[in-house]
């Protein structure tokens, strides 16, 4: 991982000055929240700041890159570092008490100890009740990393015992010029550069064939909605359960969807060069005779309450049924 700080400095400035200052004037909180949109950086400088804690030749708060600590955090397997994550939708309890465990042993090199809690707003009740006593009480020097999209998910107490360091999208134009340096189809550099932040993200699904079909499906089924040729719900039905295997690609999907109906706002607002679907903007133009902002709007919000609702447990299939049904009608 040939990250520095320069590198992460381009990309969230105002988080990187205050991580790297806290090192310089050895002032490194117990706790950290990193809080902002998905593939705004947050898990690669909270590994990054792994590095720098845990180096053994660090100079300048910048990692060496090349001792056996740097490496070992580069290919995760150092034995001080924990990184957890979510089985299937959610963080358990048992995760955290097993990282609770860990903790409790005695260091095997060093005396610091460092977690990575990766989605942390996906942790059950009980899970985020352990992990405040855990960060009430924390054994040996420890330092945690709790990543989240979504700040209003975690519990207020956790909030409060942590330094919270907000992340900002990445300019679209910047990223744009970033992807176009880089092997990805030219066409679907605008739709990649709204749906994720991430380098490695984008050049991954831009090789995915469910990528590939979720933008097809989109742009089916918004033609469907807004001109009533094909019946929409059937379109989803036929669709969803062959192309998709996780809730994170029909997130994926939904937010192609919201773009959709947003370059319809874009187009009445004479911003054409905002324009993700620039292919179907003839259409989009012959609905904007037909239906109204407001319409559009309720649209819109139709589409982000369906997101919120697949962040739960509710099933997917339904959810997704509903929406289009609200849709149908919302039109």
């Amino acid at each position: 991982m040939n990250t520095s700080w320069d590198e992460l400095t381009e990309r969230q400035p105002v988080a990187t000055k205050m991580l790297k200052n806290a090192v310089m004037k050895n002032r490194v909180a117990h706790a950290y929240l990193f809080e902002g949109p998905r593939g705004t950086g947050k898990r690669e400088l909270a590994i990054y700041y792994t590095k720098v804690l845990l180096c053994e030749n660090v100079k300048e708060a910048a990692p060496c890159g090349t001792c056996r600590n740097c490496k070992r955090v580069d290919s995760g397997n150092h034995p001080n570092v924990y990184i957890i994550e979510p089985e299937e939708t959610s963080i358990k309890k048992h995760q955290i008490q097993q990282l609770q465990e860990e903790f409790s042993k005695t260091a095997v090199e060093s005396n610091r100890k460092i977690y990575i809690i990766d989605h942390a707003d996906r942790m059950t009740s009980n899970a985020a009740n352990s992990l405040l006593k855990f960060l009430e009480e924390p054994v040996s020097i420890t330092t945690a990393f709790l990543l989240t999209e979504q700040i209003q998910q975690i519990l207020p107490t956790i909030q409060s015992r942590c330094q919270s360091i907000h992340f900002n999208p990445l300019p679209i134009k910047y990223f744009e010029a970033h992807l176009n340096n880089i092997d990805i189809q030219p066409q679907l550099i605008p739709l990649l550069s709204r749906v994720t932040n991430s380098e490695s993200i984008a050049v991954q699904i831009a090789q995915e064939e469910w990528f590939a079909q979720a933008r097809d499906l989109v742009i089916e089924l918004y033609e469907a909605l807004v001109t009533t040729k094909k019946d929409s719900l059937l379109v989803l039905q036929q669709n969803v359960s062959r192309h998709f295997d996780s809730k994170d690609q029909i997130q994926m999907m939904l937010d192609m969807l919201v773009l959709a109906f947003k370059d319809m706002l874009y187009i009445y607002a004479e911003q054409e060069k905002n324009v993700v679907f620039k292919n179907e903007e003839s259409l989009m133009r012959q609905a904007l005779n037909r239906y109204s902002l407001e319409k559009i709007t309720t649209c819109l919000e139709i589409i982000l309450d369906a997101k919120k609702r697949l962040t739960s447990n509710a099933n997917m299939v339904l959810v997704l049924e509903q929406m289009i049904i609200e849709l149908q009608e919302g039109l």
